[in-house]
């Protein structure tokens, strides 16, 4: 039995956690706002406190960082709730040391797990509190959310990142988001791209050069490594860098040093190391393009970014964020024009839907997006669900539903009958799949 402290403004809410608790064997211990509750994570033994983000006077990210300021405090895990998710408030909660960040409400199960979890974690190392870009990477499906807690737990480190995932889904936002939430967060944070660099000039743009180091060098070049010292270093395709500059790659990490071109004198750097990549290093390796060693180095702490399509609950909010990004207000989509974009593959993934909503807000007339508008803008070339070229034609709803319905059973099939699972697969509740079962004649 452990002592649980309590604190959430919603007391009906919180009245039916603490009976749960309760039923688990667990003491609870309750307060209605962030003061009041410091007070008691002060006073009494307590082992554990569920903490809800949004409350009057102290919300949740300012109990934690009055919990930073007191050693004895920041040894006992902190579990933030939240009916309001979003990516940047997560990233706060782990950044400031919470344990886990949780959406109400919470099933039974789960919160048994996360409670023996938190139990026997011991004590989390905190970190400082910095401030933070109000810019977030929307979403609140499963896959974005490790994604976001991820990002909040590696912030305050300056271990090598390493961050995958097909062509166009953030991967450079995650790596704006690392450095934002990051101690770095008032020094440089540059770019990248080593593909889009010729290999015989990558060296000379990563580490400088001196002037007369090569035909064409009238100038001295301080390189990428020396403008972002202090700050952090974002190597995008890093998949795409040649072996030869891997190998130099690879020392300057080890060293903490860069060597421009032309002289013999190493240079110190105080860099964070970011990587990105849409390859995979694994199969580089066993081509012998990619050097393991360096992979390694690399690959100290790895963030993966899902594809769109196999996140669809998240291109709502995401489409929404694009509609209004020229600061007017934006134009809505109609339910049968958010089906159809839940339907659709997404091969260009975030990028694809940014250039489709963009579409929509030049051409399409007036404040309401119909499915009708949204067709002639999707690459039809690329279903998610191939449709015979003979097949007769239907309604736009009979094809989203058909659709639905295929989606549906290949989830159960890959699940193995498991609903969980397959509401799991397909980024939706559970409940809604049983509903959805029983209207496609599936039960």
């Amino acid at each position: 039995m452990a002592l649980i402290l309590l604190i959430d403004d919603d007391r009906d809410f919180g009245a039916t956690l603490a009976v749960t608790l309760g039923s688990m064997g667990h003491e609870v211990i309750v307060a209605t706002d962030g003061s009041a509750g410091l007070a008691m994570l002060a006073d009494a033994p307590v082992e554990l406190a569920f903490v809800d983000y949004r409350m009057p006077t102290m919300d949740g990210i300012s109990f934690l960082r009055q919990r930073q300021a007191d050693d004895r405090l920041s040894a006992i895990p902190v579990i933030m709730l939240t009916a309001f998710a979003s990516g940047q408030n997560t990233i706060d909660a782990m950044r400031l040391g919470a344990f886990d960040h949780l959406t109400k409400p919470i099933g039974r199960a789960e919160l048994a797990e996360i409670v023996a979890r938190a139990l026997a974690s011991g004590r989390r190392t905190s970190v400082p509190a910095v401030a933070a870009d109000d810019t977030e990477l929307a979403g609140s499906s499963q896959g974005m959310r490790q994604v976001q807690k991820r990002i909040g737990l590696a912030a305050a480190s300056d271990v090598p990142v390493l961050i995958t995932g097909e062509t166009g889904t953030g991967k450079e936002l995650v790596a704006r988001a690392l450095h934002r939430a990051s101690p770095r967060a008032a020094r440089p944070f540059v770019a990248v791209n080593c593909a889009a660099i010729p290999a015989d000039l990558l060296e000379s743009e990563l580490f400088g050069h001196r002037r007369g180091a090569f035909s064409g060098a009238t100038t001295e070049r301080e390189g990428y490594f020396r403008e972002a010292d202090g700050g952090t270093l974002l190597l995008d395709e890093i998949g795409d860098m040649p072996l030869s500059m891997q190998a130099k790659l690879l020392r300057v990490l080890q060293e903490g040093a860069v060597t421009p071109l032309g002289s013999s004198q190493p240079v110190r750097v105080d860099v964070r190391v970011l990587a990105a990549t849409h390859r995979r290093i694994g199969d580089l390796i066993a081509a012998g393009t990619f050097r393991s060693d360096l992979f390694y180095r690399l690959n100290v702490l790895p963030i993966e970014l899902g594809a769109l399509h196999e996140r669809p609950e998240d291109i709502p909010a995401l489409a929404d964020r694009f509609l209004r990004e020229d600061g007017r207000p934006g134009k809505q989509l109609t339910e049968a024009a958010l089906a159809l974009l839940q339907a659709y593959a997404w091969p260009g993934n975030v990028r694809e839907l940014r250039n489709v909503m963009e579409r929509c807000r030049v051409l399409v007339a007036g404040q309401r997006i119909d499915a009708a508008d949204l067709a002639p803008m999707l690459n039809t070339a690329a279903p998610a669900v191939a449709i015979a070229a003979d097949a007769a034609p239907e309604s736009l709803p009979d094809a989203v539903a058909r659709l639905e319905r295929t989606m549906i059973v290949d989830a159960l099939r890959e699940a193995q009958g498991n609903r969980a699972e397959a509401a799991r697969r397909l980024g939706i509740r559970r409940q809604l799949l049983y509903r959805k079962l029983v209207d496609y004649g599936l039960e």
